[in-house]
C-alpha cells in the first residue's frame, strides 16, 4: 500500500482519537504497519454548511458530481469510512458509507436524484442543483455512524476534493490484479 506522508500522519492521529470506540477502532487498527484494511478509507473535503449538517446527523447522503469518471465514482463502496475535512481547514469527523449509488447522468437520472435525495442531501436551495448541472456522473453515499473529532490538522495541499487513502481488501484484490 503506497500512502503519502500526510496520509500516514492523519491515519496515526485518527488511530489515537478513536481509542476506546470499538466500532471506529476496527477501521484504523492495523493500518500503517503492513496490515490490509478491511474497508476503504477516503478523505472527503466538504464545504459548509454541508460538513456541519453531516456532523449534526441532518445530512444523511453525501454526493459528488463530476464531468468525468473520477473518485469516488466506482471507488467507494458500502462499509468504507469517510474522513470529513473542512475545505481549507481541519479534519472534524468520520462517518461510514452504508449504501452507494453511481449514476451516469441524463434527464431521467437527474429527476430521480432530485426526487429521491433532495431532503437527505439537504439540497433544497436551487443553487445546489444549478452548480452541478454540467456534471455527467454522480456518486451518492448514504452515511451513518457519524463521529465528531477534535480539529485535526491535515497538511494536504492539493485541490482534490476526494482522496482514496486505502481501498477495501476486496477492492485491492480487484484493482491490483
Amino acid at each position: 500500500m503506497s500512502v503519502a506522508r500526510w496520509d500516514l500522519e492523519v491515519l496515526d492521529r485518527l488511530r489515537l482519537e478513536v481509542q476506546g470506540d470499538f466500532f471506529w477502532q476496527r477501521y484504523f487498527s492495523g493500518l500503517g504497519d503492513g496490515g490490509a484494511p478491511s474497508c476503504g478509507i477516503h478523505l472527503a473535503v466538504l464545504l459548509e454548511p454541508y460538513l456541519t449538517l453531516i456532523l449534526k446527523g441532518e445530512k444523511t447522503v453525501e454526493s459528488r458530481f463530476s464531468m468525468r469518471r473520477c473518485a469516488p465514482f466506482g471507488a467507494v463502496q458500502a462499509g468504507d469510512a469517510l474522513i470529513l475535512k473542512r475545505q481549507s481547514g481541519p479534519i472534524l469527523g468520520l462517518c461510514r458509507v452504508t449504501h452507494v449509488w453511481f449514476y451516469t447522468l441524463d434527464k431521467s437520472s437527474w429527476n430521480a436524484i432530485r426526487r429521491e435525495f433532495t431532503s437527505a442531501l439537504c439540497a433544497q436551495d436551487p443553487d445546489f442543483w444549478k452548480h452541478r448541472q454540467a456534471a455527467s456522473f454522480a456518486t451518492l453515499m448514504a452515511v451513518d455512524r457519524v463521529y465528531p473529532l477534535p480539529p485535526i490538522h491535515c497538511s494536504k495541499r492539493d485541490r482534490r476534493g476526494w482522496v482514496v487513502i486505502t481501498k477495501s481488501g476486496a477492492q485491492s484484490k480487484l484493482w491490483n490484479s
